[in-house]
């Protein structure tokens, strides 16, 4: 493994990847770094997720170009794309799979519906249509029980892109793709799905045996046509449930100091969570 690590540092590995792909050198260089030094065992989510602590937070990194393409970059990263490659970094480990271009075809199928060729609206961008999609893919499931703690219940009504299109940048220079948009739209909405209100995030041995280590956090949101608002990762400390996220408050990838229980409580439109467990 650490000659396949050579060669790319060398830039003599010849990847057959889709031109669609793009990134720079040093995105291939550090995803081979990643796999090679990756441990075989334990918490592989948490562990890379860890590996991508410190890279800056930057907003809508996958959308620099006119027509979608699949984006490579973890130079910069927001919640999702964080998870994503940390995601898409351990299931390479899972499946054994130890290749630049593995993992380019693995986050396509994470980011795009069924796994289809780059397109904006092919495009995972709601959560749930995210969530629904990768449980198909066999790459995590959503847990709503017990109850308590689940003891509430998110019904989906999403129109938030559809609504405000002059807010992404693709959309205004595509607009054509806006019913396509809204199509994943309505295909999510009435749906029901059960959550974790933010007062029932206590320290206790009924949370620690429901959210695991390594668990994707959805933080849903009161926000009108959004079903989430955030996203991070589970990490258990000594007082409590923490989120290790790709942070907009503190402009990097960290893992929050204060628990997560208050972390919500300081955030109005943020009621409570959902949990995605990946199968690793």
């Amino acid at each position: 493994m650490r000659r396949v690590l050579i060669a790319c540092l060398l830039g003599i590995v010849q990847l057959s990847v889709s031109a669609q792909v793009q990134y720079l050198r040093e995105d291939s260089v550090r995803v081979m770094q990643l796999l090679d030094e990756a441990p075989r065992n334990g918490n592989l989510l948490v562990h890379f997720a860890r590996q991508l602590k410190e890279i800056p937070y930057v907003a809508h990194t996958l959308e620099p170009n006119d027509k979608e393409r699949l984006i490579i970059n973890l130079r910069e990263l927001d919640c999702t794309t964080m998870v994503e490659n940390a995601l898409a970094l351990s299931l390479c480990v899972r499946d054994s799979l130890y290749s630049f271009e593995a993992f380019c075809h693995i986050l396509q199928k994470i980011r795009y519906i069924q796994g289809d060729e780059p397109a904006y609206v092919k495009r995972l961008h709601y959560f749930t249509s995210w969530i629904e999609d990768n449980t198909a893919m066999g790459f995590c499931r959503e847990i709503q029980s017990p109850n308590p703690p689940f003891t509430a219940q998110q019904t989906i009504q999403v129109n938030y892109m559809t609504q405000h299109p002059d807010l992404y940048r693709m959309l205004k220079v595509n607009p054509s793709d806006i019913p396509g948009i809204r199509e994943q739209e309505q295909a999510i909405n009435g749906r029901q799905y059960r959550y974790i209100p933010q007062e029932q995030l206590t320290n206790t041995a009924l949370l620690r045996r429901t959210i695991h280590d390594g668990d994707i956090i959805a933080i849903i949101t009161t926000i009108a046509g959004l079903d989430t608002q955030h996203i991070g990762i589970a990490v258990w400390h000594d007082d409590g449930l923490h989120l290790l996220n790709a942070s907009s408050i503190h402009h990097k990838v960290v893992e929050e100091p204060m628990t997560l229980r208050q972390y919500l409580f300081q955030h109005k439109t943020m009621p409570g969570i959902r949990i995605i467990r990946p199968n690793m």
